[in-house]
C-alpha cells in the first residue's frame, strides 16, 4: 500500500510479514546427497544435523506502537520547543538568536521532511530529530506571539488538540473513505500551499511581504484566506494520517511504519498548531 499524506509518499507494503522457507527434509537443501564423496571428506560423510523451524516473525504495525512512537516524537517536539521558550524568555538564550532560531529552524525543519518523506524506511533517529528541530522553531515562533498576544500560547495548544480529536472523532463516526480523488486533491493543494509558504518565507529575507503571513500590523484578506486554507489542508492531512495507520493495522504492516505514522502525525499537527496560532491573532488584533 502506499500512503496518503504526501509526507509519508515511499511507503509501499502490501503483503503481511513472511516466515522462513523451510526445507521438506531434514538433511538439508532439497537435492543433496548425504552419502555422496566431497573433497576432503570421507566417502559416506555424515548428513546435515537436523534444523530446527524458527519463523522470522517480523514486529507488525499495531494502534498501540503507533501511540507510543507518536507521544514519544510529540513530547520531544513539546519538550524542546519549552526549553527553547522559556530559554528566550528568561534571558538564558540570548534574544539576537531568536529570529535565526526561528528561520533556521523552519528551513532545516522542513528539509529533514523531505529527507524522511522520500526515504523506504524511516530511522527513528531522523524522526526524532526532525522532532527536536521542529521544537526550537517552535518555541521561538510561539514566544513571539506570546510577547504581542499575551496567553494566546494555550488556547493554540488547546485548539489544536481540539481539532485533532474532533477530526478523528468524524472521521470514525462517520465512517470516512479516503478516495482517491481525495487523495489527488488534498496531495497537490498541500505541495501548493507549501511551496506559497516556503516562496513568501524566502522574499521575508529580503525585505518583501507578499501579506500571505501577518504577525504584527493590520490584517488583510489574502492572510486570513491563507490561515484558512491552510486550516482545512492540515484536517484533510489528519484524515489521512488516520487512513494511513487504520490500513496499515489491517495488512499488517511492518512494525518499523509505525515510526513513519507518528512522524506524519508529528508534522501534520505542528502544521495545525501554526495556522490557528495565526489565526487567534488575527482575531486578537
Amino acid at each position: 500500500m502506499r500512503s496518503n499524506n504526501p509526507v509519508l509518499s515511499k511507503t509501499e507494503w502490501s503483503q503481511p510479514p513472511q516466515t522462513q522457507q523451510q526445507y521438506p527434509g531434514q538433511y538439508g537443501p532439497a537435492g543433496y546427497d548425504p552419502y555422496s564423496q566431497q573433497a576432503g571428506q570421507e566417502p559416506y560423510g555424515q548428513p546435515y544435523p537436523p534444523q530446527p523451524v524458527q519463523a522470522t516473525q517480523q514486529g507488525v504495525m499495531t494502534i498501540d506502537d503507533v501511540i507510543t512512537k507518536s507521544a514519544i516524537t510529540l513530547g520531544t517536539v513539546i519538550l524542546t520547543a519549552a526549553l527553547t521558550f522559556f530559554g528566550f524568555a528568561y534571558g538564558y538564550l540570548p534574544v539576537t538568536l531568536l529570529q535565526p532560531a526561528m528561520i533556521i529552524g523552519a528551513l532545516v525543519a522542513f528539509g529533514v521532511v523531505l529527507l524522511v518523506s522520500f526515504r523506504r524506511q524511516v530511522k527513528p533517529g531522523f524522526v526524532l530529530a526532525y522532532a527536536a528541530i521542529e521544537g526550537v522553531f517552535l518555541g521561538a515562533i510561539s514566544l513571539v506571539f506570546e510577547f504581542s498576544y499575551p496567553g494566546i500560547v494555550v488556547p493554540a495548544v488547546f485548539g489544536t488538540f481540539v481539532a485533532a480529536a474532533a477530526t478523528l472523532a468524524a472521521y470514525k463516526f462517520f465512517r470516512i473513505k479516503v478516495t482517491s480523488k481525495f487523495r489527488q486533491m488534498v496531495v497537490i493543494g498541500t505541495f501548493a500551499y507549501a511551496g506559497v509558504l516556503l516562496v513568501n518565507l524566502l522574499l521575508s529575507l529580503f525585505g518583501i511581504n507578499l501579506g500571505i503571513i501577518s504577525v504584527t500590523g493590520s490584517v488583510s484578506w489574502i492572510a486570513l484566506l491563507a490561515s484558512a486554507v491552510g486550516v482545512g489542508l492540515a484536517v484533510f492531512n489528519l484524515i489521512l494520517d488516520f487512513d494511513y495507520i487504520e490500513q496499515g493495522v489491517a495488512l499488517r504492516a511492518p512494525a518499523s511504519e509505525s515510526w513513519r505514522a507518528a512522524f506524519g502525525l508529528t508534522v501534520t499537527l505542528v502544521w495545525l498548531y501554526t495556522e490557528i496560532l495565526r489565526i487567534l491573532s488575527y482575531f486578537r488584533r
